[in-house]
């Protein structure tokens, strides 16, 4: 069946190997990001594909988002909220407010803003419901050292993925979370060459994965029946310093 999907942060990374993902099945995706050029590049002319470039930090930007889709399309089936920043490295002493708020505003309230739009819009849609997949990050259960803003919001966001799967429950709306470790992207580029800091202080490279598994275990969770749930999944470069002592 095809369905509706509205991709945050689409234009590069892990979110542009999603949305093609879902085009690539057949679905419909409206792809969302900062940077209409790199959304045009993802979408690669598809058919099914909509440019809506918006910045979630933007309460009214989120909304002409959703207000788009459903004009266009008339429902959302799919969220994958997935747009995020990794924000300035610094510890919860030296970290200025500034640089916290910057990566709050993306990676929390931009998350929920994104949900609360596709929430009020899957509970009034005929047939209701749907499903809406938080990007997470291996962050949310472990940090990096020197990741304050990172790491607390990444944690913040189980918290928001668990409540919109409890509340949605009544309304056929299911929420789970995909937490990611290591996947190739242009964020990860040095991971494996550079190194990255462990918690002993030295810097140590780290392997890294495909992200198209990536893509491959959201589109597991978007084919399921809104009767299932995958509230949380670990997908994660295997031998990276994650479970265990390194």
């Amino acid at each position: 069946m095809t369905k509706v999907a509205v991709v945050t942060g689409a234009g590069t990374g892990i979110g542009r190997q999603v949305a093609r993902a879902l085009l690539g099945a057949g679905h419909r995706v409206a792809l969302a990001g900062r940077r209409e050029e790199r959304l045009r590049e993802a979408a690669d002319g598809h058919a099914e594909a909509l440019i809506v470039p918006t910045d979630v930090t933007s309460p009214d930007s989120v909304q002409a988002l959703f207000t788009t889709v459903r004009e266009t399309w008339g429902r959302v089936d799919v969220l994958f909220n997935n747009a995020g920043a990794t924000g300035t490295r610094g510890s919860v002493d030296t970290l200025s407010v500034e640089d916290w708020q910057a990566v709050v505003d993306v990676n929390l309230t931009g998350m929920f803003l994104c949900a609360q739009q596709a929430v009020r819009l899957m509970k009034e849609q005929d047939p209701r419901g749907g499903r809406i997949i938080n990007n997470g990050s291996v962050s949310a259960q472990t940090p990096r050292p020197e990741t304050v803003a990172y790491a607390a919001t990444k944690h913040a966001l189980t918290g928001l993925t668990k409540s919109i799967a409890l509340d949605g429950r009544a309304h056929d709306i299911a929420c789970g979370q995909i937490d990611i470790g290591n996947a190739a992207t242009e964020l990860t580029s040095g991971f494996s060459d550079v190194g990255m800091p462990q918690a002993d202080g030295s810097l140590k490279p780290e392997p890294t994965f495909d992200a198209a598994h990536v893509a491959d275990a959201v589109m597991t969770m978007v084919d399921l029946p809104l009767s299932a749930n995958i509230p949380f999944v670990t997908i994660m470069a295997n031998g990276m310093p994650f479970i265990g002592r390194g």
